[in-house]
């Protein structure tokens, strides 16, 4: 991690220290011969490193070329001369001191505790509580889908599916663990490193092999939640550390050099520039134990220095305040940059401290940019480029969605009137359909058998911390307004309105779209589905030509979001998803609806709907609920797949026609219905 000096950021100035001084430089490695103890063993040879050597033995790499290849043996290349902006002085242009072009190869291991995962043989396999979390036997049949070329090298495909594994691991734990919290009133722990722990054993991982520059199928842009997730997809390989490095073999010695660093935003420089960052080495920082000290040349200090010798491409992950948890941190790929400067200055402790000038290659998609533009908005909305409307909604969401166009001029798409839930149509009965809720005075818990809405849910809630769905479900039972639970109960999502700032925008060429200005985490609540609604059993209608109408009957691409059997307890997990609608929906937003009508289809969507029901009088109501199917960074378009038409359900074979698709995804059909 960065260093924990607490020094202000600043640019040095002349004179205020010695360029060429080093501090404490020491060797990566220190290497003690090894004597045998046996008298009686054989003698111990020593050689020279370049030869003579005494028959049976035989020089070793580097001290020799490579096998297929290698070092030519004749004298290295001399090394580059130091940039006068740095604060080392050039080295002497020795062998031992030569920085020769080389294979690359990760650093030594560190020597770590793994996070404890209990392994439980299949036999075993019965009566087990939710604390036991499994990683698969040997005979069990999970399919782990990852290639060993795709272990070393990934893509697009692999990254996403890796990160949606991770993240449906954990959420169930995250579940499993709130139920043992529930019953045993215990600390709840961290869902994330189990999860990541499954999957590492498992070897669910991609981009093992480490480089500088990109990494395949990892996007500037992306966000993550958890350090494990930048882990399991190789972007940075420190679950802590926050510069990683691997090491280039040279001629005659290794030495380390810098591919991505995590910058933790205390030392951030204060500019608006966003393309510059003002990074601290790290070490030297003071706790109850050890006293603050100068930050020693090394390890990855060591590794930024030479990146600035060398001008390699280093990745910067930026961190950054979580709104939804002040205790934890969003981590967002900024792309490749450049270490320009590096310096030494004094910190609150008196210690000498590194810095490093590093600044973004130009080129690249905006990332970091976005997030303080978006941080502008919402202090001043009318600084938003484009804004047509602060508010779409009038004030009927709890959080104002602004209407934008920065393509053209169109001032709003056609009127409708806003409508933040369902409307049920008066033929529409449900006086049929009775339901009763539940009878709890607190919040419902995990496993309470006397909570009615916890039994129709199997047992579990069906959502974690902060609103996030667990698994989709054939159907998620929710608290309804007439349940006595309070208002902070978790089994109240799709009822209570926005979670998120949205932002309805005009696209270049598929009419007005959904984004979102806030980050969204796999699993998050967007919205419902408003609008008219009507039961197609009954009535068959399919609605206004299909225009901003949503039927449930229609036939939905199928993908796996939840948890796989066999990571832990398969009695424990339902890998049902198809849903169970208890009527066929009809809901058209055309004249009435909320924000969903603006969300368009694509073919690779982001997200996907769930039906949930809620009582209210004894009777059950239904809503269409969107939830983020992965990790969705801000200003990315929201969207949905619309489905295709049924034969076989009244109604169903009303469908207008095939469209154009212009979703641009690496799947795209090249239509839709």
């Amino acid at each position: 991690m960065e260093g924990g000096s607490g020094a202000f950021n600043s640019t040095p100035s002349p004179g205020s220290f010695d360029k060429s001084r080093v501090f404490d430089v020491k060797p990566l490695r220190t290497l003690t011969p090894v004597f045998p103890s046996n008298p009686q063993g054989p003698p111990f040879v020593c050689s020279p490193p370049f030869g003579p050597y005494p028959p049976g033995f035989a020089p070793f790499y580097p001290f020799s070329p490579q096998q297929g290849g290698g070092p030519d043996p004749s004298p290295p290349p001399q090394p580059p001369a130091v940039p006068l902006r740095s604060f080392r002085a050039p080295e002497p242009s020795s062998h031992e001191n030569g920085t020769g072009g080389g294979s690359y190869s990760e650093p030594p291991k560190r020597a770590g505790r793994r996070p404890a995962v209990r392994t439980i043989p299949i036999a075993k396999r019965a009566k087990r509580g939710p604390d036991d979390f499994l990683l698969p036997a040997p005979n069990d049949s999970v399919v782990l889908g990852i290639t060993q070329a795709q272990k070393e090298d990934g893509d697009r495909g692999t990254v996403l599916s890796i990160l949606m594994r991770f993240d449906a691991l954990r959420r169930k734990v995250g579940q499993l663990e709130d139920v043992k919290d529930s019953q045993h009133n215990g600390n709840a722990k961290r869902a994330d490193l189990k999860a990541s722990a499954i999957l590492m054993s498992n070897s669910i991982r991609t981009n093992t092999k480490k480089r500088t520059g990109h990494v395949p199928g990892v996007e500037i842009g992306d966000i993550f939640f958890f350090r494990m997730e930048m882990c399991l997809v190789g972007l940075h390989a420190q679950s802590m550390a926050g510069i990683d490095y691997l090491i280039v073999r040279g001629d005659r010695e290794e030495e380390p050099l810098a591919t991505s660093i995590v910058s933790s935003g205390y030392y951030d420089n204060a500019a608006d520039d966003t393309d510059i960052l003002i990074y601290s080495g790290h070490g030297g920082s003071s706790n109850k134990n050890k006293e603050a000290s100068d930050q020693k040349l090394v390890r990855g200090n060591l590794a930024l220095e030479r990146s600035l010798q060398k001008g390699n491409e280093v990745r910067v992950i930026r961190g950054l305040k979580d709104a939804n948890s002040p205790t934890t941190k969003i981590y967002v790929y900024d792309g490749l940059y450049t270490i320009q400067e590096s310096w030494v200055e004094k910190a609150k402790t008196g210690c000498n401290i590194f810095k490093y000038k590093i600044v973004r290659m130009s080129g690249q998609p905006g990332a970091f940019s976005v997030w303080k533009s978006v941080a502008q908005w919402k202090e001043s909305v009318s600084s938003r480029v484009g804004l047509i409307l602060h508010d779409l909604t009038l004030a009927a969401e709890t959080i104002p969605v602004a209407l934008v166009n920065d393509v053209d001029g169109e001032r709003g798409p056609t009127c409708f009137t806003y409508l933040a839930s369902v409307r049920y149509s008066k033929s529409f009965k449900l006086s049929h359909q009775t339901s009763f809720g539940c009878n709890c005075r607190n919040a419902c818990q995990s496993g309470d058998e006397n909570c009615a809405c916890m039994t129709k849910n199997g047992g579990q809630t069906p959502y974690i911390g902060n609103g996030v769905l667990v698994c989709r479900k054939p159907l998620v039972y929710e608290c309804g307004p007439t349940c006595p639970c309070t208002a902070n109960c978790k089994n109240r999502v799709s009822q209570t309105g926005l979670k998120v700032h949205l932002e309805v925008f005009k696209t270049k060429d598929r009419g007005w779209g959904l984004r979102s200005w806030d980050p969204i985490r796999a699993g998050t609540f967007i919205c419902i589905y408003a609008g008219e609604a009507t039961n197609k059993a009954i009535s068959g209608e399919v609605g206004d030509s299909g225009d901003y109408v949503f039927d449930t009957t229609r036939v939905y691409d199928s993908f796996r979001w939840n948890c796989e059997p066999g990571f832990i307890e398969e009695d424990l997990i339902d890998t049902n998803e198809e849903y169970d609608m208890p009527y066929p929906l009809v809901i058209s937003a055309k004249n009435v609806g909320n924000v969903a009508r603006f969300m368009n289809h694509s073919c690779e969507p982001n997200t996907f709907w769930q039906p949930v029901v809620y009582e209210n009088n004894s009777e059950t109501y239904l809503n269409v609920a969107f939830f983020a199917m992965r990790h969705i960074p801000p200003m990315t378009e929201l969207t949905y797949d619309y489905g295709t038409p049924r034969a076989d359900v009244p109604g169903g074979s009303n469908g207008h026609g095939r469209m154009r698709c212009l979703c641009g995804s690496t799947r795209c059909k090249g239509y839709f219905v």
